[in-house]
């Protein structure tokens, strides 16, 4: 598929639906035109609704629908909760619920290759020395799919710097070893020096996956860039820009125009900052994490970052992961790399280590989570500052609040209603 390449970015503030609809119409007829029997789509999954990409997928399969035989759809979740059919149902509209598929990390990969100990060793600058295997996704290598089309948005990341493109099979396919070398090789790298860039060590670990054991694979990339703030009704962002393409020039002008509108810059550093999760997309601090990866740039020292998440009700998505969340804590690079270096468990679950590094504040500001779903304890367990959910929401009204700077009580406050759209940043850093 690599003759399929197109672009179309909005010359006005975003997309509307019909630019939108012909990009889609022009796209879907050079994929009729390839006689495409068998069409696998990867969308996001719920934890990225606001993407707008939902939608999207929904009109790619109806416009596909009556041309091309069999049509499926594995959304990339990760180590995310699998959909459930109302989600399913939220996200992706009409498509009716047995055209999806599920992904589970941990059992429905195999291993389509291996990643040299001399590679990782190059691409942590030592710290990792021993070869990893690439397990993914059962269904793409099954050799069923005439085409494969991976669809996301170019956003920054605490992992790989920028998200998207081969991170939507490497890791939202992919496989535990892989999940968890990468993550811990990002967290290595330090995520307040690699988010935003295109070029990270986990990047370069996903080109090679992509350069070695991915090009045989069908896969034609479709990636958006979105608007950093969503519509205060249905969460959903605007769309500035989509690439479609099986190279890497598609995303590397993805990643140009995500810079210019994902990257949010701040004339001083925050001294308090509240952060809203929606109920339905945050239920555990492995999601709601974002929070604090992409605010952690603007956050003052000594300032104050909270946290108010009706939906948060665990730690991890995984039992395990969310067992070892709870009995380590976020407290930071040094005592998380201790525990990682005397504990065989967390050595077994790199991405566990990686997400309390991420999740730490390191004692520059302070951390305050208000859910009424976890107690005082569990949440001082972890190292977070413990707020009464009741009394946060009647001091931060939520519905009054607008994003960026707000006066509550006489005290300036800088309020985010998503912190997954965007990556706010003190110009200065």
């Amino acid at each position: 598929m690599n003759k399929i390449k197109s672009e179309i970015i909005s010359q006005g503030k975003y997309l509307n639906e019909a630019e939108i609809d012909k990009y889609l119409s022009e796209l879907t007829r050079d994929i009729i035109d390839a006689k495409i029997n068998n069409l696998l789509l990867i969308p996001p999954d719920y934890t990225r609704k606001s993407s707008a990409l939902g939608p999207i997928t929904e009109k790619l399969y109806f416009k596909l629908v009556e041309q091309v035989k069999n049509i499926e759809i594995l959304p990339a979740s990760g180590t995310h909760d699998p959909m459930d059919r109302k989600s399913l149902k939220s996200m992706f509209g009409e498509i009716p619920s047995d055209r999806f598929l599920a992904h589970n990390w941990r059992s429905e990969t195999i291993k389509v290759g291996e990643i040299p100990a001399a590679k990782m060793k190059e691409f942590s600058q030592g710290e990792l020395t021993e070869a990893i295997p690439l397990e993914i996704n059962r269904h793409l290598f099954d050799d069923k799919y005439d085409l494969i089309i991976s669809i996301g948005q170019v956003i920054p990341h605490e992992v790989v710097g920028m998200a998207n493109y081969t991170k939507n099979i490497v890791v939202g396919c992919g496989g535990d070893q892989i999940i968890n070398k990468s993550h811990f090789l990002g967290a290595l790298a330090g995520m307040e020096k690699i988010m935003g860039k295109d070029h990270s060590p986990v990047r370069k670990l996903y080109d090679y996956c992509q350069q070695k054991f991915l090009a045989q694979l069908p896969l034609l990339y479709l990636m958006s860039v979105n608007s950093p703030v969503g519509d205060s009704k249905t969460g959903l962002t605007k769309i500035k820009g989509i690439f479609a393409g099986s190279e890497r020039d598609s995303f590397e002008k993805a990643v140009a125009l995500s810079q210019q509108q994902n990257i949010i810059k701040v004339e001083k550093p925050l001294e308090k900052v509240v952060v809203y999760l929606k109920e339905d997309k945050f239920k555990s601090t492995w999601i709601g994490g974002k929070a604090i990866y992409r605010t952690r740039m603007a956050v003052a020292d000594g300032g104050d970052l909270i946290i108010i998440a009706p939906g948060i009700h665990k730690f991890g998505e995984d039992k395990e992961i969310d067992r070892l969340l709870r009995k380590y804590g976020y407290r930071g690079t040094e005592k998380t790399l201790e525990n990682l270096h005397n504990n065989s468990e967390l050595q077994e679950n790199l991405s566990a280590a990686a997400h309390l590094i991420h999740g730490s504040s390191e004692g520059r500001f302070t951390i305050s989570l208000a859910s009424p779903k976890l107690s005082q304890q569990e949440i001082e367990a972890i190292n977070f500052n413990y707020l009464d959910y009741q009394q946060t929401i009647e001091k931060y009204k939520i519905d009054e609040l607008e994003n960026g700077f707000n006066n509550v009580n006489e005290e300036e406050i800088f309020y985010i209603n998503n912190p997954a759209t965007g990556l706010w940043v003190y110009q200065d850093k």
